[in-house]
């Protein structure tokens, strides 16, 4: 569900949305940070949360900056979170519901910073509260669709949430409130968006790019099922010492 076996082309196919978000933070990064272009920079002070200016009337500042980033390892860490966890769920919602129900998320968490202090006007940006919206709706499926997510790769949802949250807490200049609110906002959204899902199939992803039916053998995944999940084990482990790594290295640099 969470380890990819696509090749580049098959994963920009598949998943079009993802791809698209994750070009979004990384053109803007480009422009912003590494050529420091003015319209960049213009972009940047468009679009940028500021309490004090969506408390003036500049609500467009609720969305803008969950597409904006403050360097580049932000932009990594929050754009490699969402290939990971991001495909999946474009497959099983479809690409409306994803949209809405990622935006929804973070604007959710952008709302409620803005709440609880609506006069601050230190700027925020990130993709971070749209990202923990998804592993709201993972949770909601863990608890209460079972059927939609086995028990392996909830457990993983559990501990990487619990792994950010306190990350969460324990760097300097995280938006917290995005982080609690967007995970409520996914959430919340979760019951609306998953009607009618149904469970990720890899193999479906590989039928339709292939042209017709798959060739392949319906027992292999039977004798090959221990090693397929030891393998699954390994990445999930290096993968969560990866996001633990990048999380220190964002704090102490």
């Amino acid at each position: 569900m969470f380890f990819r076996t696509e090749s580049f082309q098959q994963f920009v196919r598949t998943y079009p949305i993802v791809t698209t978000l994750v070009s979004i933070h990384l053109f803007l990064w480009v422009i912003i940070d590494l050529f420091q272009l003015n319209i960049g920079m213009q972009i940047y002070q468009w679009g940028a949360g500021v309490n004090l200016m969506i408390d003036n009337g500049e609500y467009w500042r609720l969305v803008t900056p969950i597409v904006l980033h403050a360097g580049l390892m932000h932009a990594l860490f929050n754009s490699f979170s969402l290939v990971l966890f991001g495909p999946a769920l474009e497959q099983m919602l479809g690409k409306f519901k994803f949209i809405v129900a990622y935006f929804f998320a973070g604007i959710v968490g952008n709302l409620f910073t803005y709440v609880m202090d609506p006069t601050a006007f230190y700027p925020y940006v990130g993709a971070s509260g749209a990202i923990y919206g998804l592993f709201g709706i993972y949770l909601f499926m863990t608890i209460f669709r079972k059927h939609l997510i086995d028990q392996a790769n909830g457990q993983i949802i559990l501990t990487i949430f619990i792994i950010g949250m306190i990350m969460s807490f324990l760097r300097t200049n995280i938006n917290i409130y995005a982080h609690i609110f967007g995970f409520i906002g996914g959430f919340a959204i979760a019951p609306v968006v998953l009607r009618n899902a149904r469970p990720f199939n890899i193999w479906s992803n590989r039928s339709v790019h292939q042209g017709g039916g798959v060739n392949f053998n319906p027992n292999r995944w039977k004798g090959n099922r221990w090693r397929n999940k030891q393998r699954l084990n390994k990445v999930v482990w290096i993968l969560l010492g990866a996001l633990v790594l990048l999380g220190l290295f964002n704090r102490l640099f």
